[in-house]
């Protein structure tokens, strides 16, 4: 068995495949640029008035002097008529000044008389109320950096430049097989040693958090042939996910079907708990997780380890580390790693109840998996704890 850091790093060394293509921008949100985004315009494309006001000269303004307004300019329209000294133009917010101009004073500043305004700014300054031509980004320059992550605001600021697509990391192909002969649809009336199946319901929730839908979610019933069928439909996938199978029972077939299907092994068994049989293995550019088949095991194993293989190929952790005290005290065997579903209260994490692997009502309570490290056994209040965010 290794250790969960050992895990960690050999699914890092192994996730050597990213995939990248171009996306229409109403559809990138959430994704990360795969290159960097260069203005095709400068922005604002033209001396804009950021102001509804008047669009005057000011060094041919002689301060005293009533302005006469000789017309008007609505966002959206031009005006290629000169203003001359002493004269104005009425303007509203967004409309390119016109020549002559290099100044708006707001209407709110301004007295007028018939077809005269008189200002009454004494703040105002040469370009006040104007937004340069290029102001914001120039042509040619970039605009957003490579690996910059894609919020709504960069959405709408590279729609603003003129950017229709973006190239992205895409998401990872993802493929379920839920192994278990026990296991029934929750649209079939429960029978003698029947349970439920839930995994898949966790996988794809958890997938459809970062908008990743599975290419494919498959049952197979707990023998060889089939489990070995199922895996090789799914070998096309980057990453194939497998629930159950995994231990070493006289059923548990997934080790043994990914051997013949030519999958190799990395590791099998972690030293932690729950989630001990955690199979990872890669044929090809494939990765392979086997996850146990207990519902909070394998969720478990999904955000602490698969999580990572993800974050690879989106180029963002997908979910939060962080480090904080713990709230109750607890004890446990020293020699492996615990997982505990926990919940973050007043900035301390708290260790839920129901801690066992078949157990998923404090999972539905928990926001964070606390950590207790392999090598201690005593945990007191207080004590600094890594917690996964979830």
């Amino acid at each position: 068995m290794i250790g969960i850091n050992e895990a960690k790093r050999m699914i890092l060394e192994n996730c050597d495949q990213v995939k990248v293509d171009w996306l229409p921008l109403i559809n990138a949100s959430s994704y990360v640029l795969a290159e960097a985004v260069y203005s095709p315009i400068d922005t604002p494309p033209f001396d804009q008035s950021a102001m509804d006001g008047y669009a005057f000269s000011y060094d041919q303004w002689d301060k005293n002097s009533k302005l006469l307004v000789t017309g008007e300019v609505q966002a959206g329209s031009f005006s290629d008529t000169k203003v001359h000294p002493n004269q104005a133009i009425r303007i509203f917010t967004g409309a390119p000044l016109p020549p002559g101009a290099d100044t708006v004073v707001m209407q709110e500043k301004i007295s007028i008389h018939e077809n005269h305004i008189t200002i009454k700014d004494e703040q105002l300054s040469k370009g006040s109320n104007v937004r340069l031509c290029g102001s914001q980004t120039k042509k040619n320059v970039m605009a957003l950096p490579g690996n910059h992550f894609l919020t709504p605001a960069s959405i709408s600021f590279l729609a603003g430049i003129g950017v229709d697509k973006v190239k992205v990391y895409q998401n990872p192909d993802i493929s379920i097989i839920v192994t278990g002969k026990e296991l029934i649809n929750a649209d079939h009336k429960i029978g003698e040693g029947k349970v439920y199946e839930s995994n898949s319901f966790a996988l794809r929730a958890v997938l459809k958090q970062f908008n990743i839908e599975p290419v494919s979610v498959e049952m197979a019933e707990d023998n060889e042939k089939e489990t070995i069928n199922a895996i090789n439909k799914q070998m096309t996938s980057d990453i194939v996910l497998l629930t159950g199978g995994v231990s070493v029972g006289d059923y548990d077939f997934v080790t043994t079907a990914l051997e013949k299907c030519s999958v190799k092994k990395i590791f099998h068994k972690v030293r932690q708990k729950p989630g001990k049989p955690l199979y990872f293995g890669k044929k090809d550019h494939t990765l392979v997780f086997g996850l146990p088949g207990n519902p909070a095991s394998a969720l478990t194993c999904f955000y602490e380890y698969v999580s990572i293989a993800i974050s690879n190929f989106i180029k963002r952790d997908i979910f939060r580390r962080q480090r904080i005290p713990l709230a109750n005290e607890y004890v446990k065997k020293a020699g492996i790693t615990y997982f505990m579903k926990g919940k973050v209260m007043d900035g301390e994490a708290l260790i839920l109840k129901h801690q066992e692997s078949y157990k998923m009502n404090s999972f539905a309570e928990a926001d964070c998996i606390i950590e207790l490290e392999e090598d201690k056994e005593y945990f007191q209040k207080g004590d600094p704890v890594n917690i996964l965010m979830i």
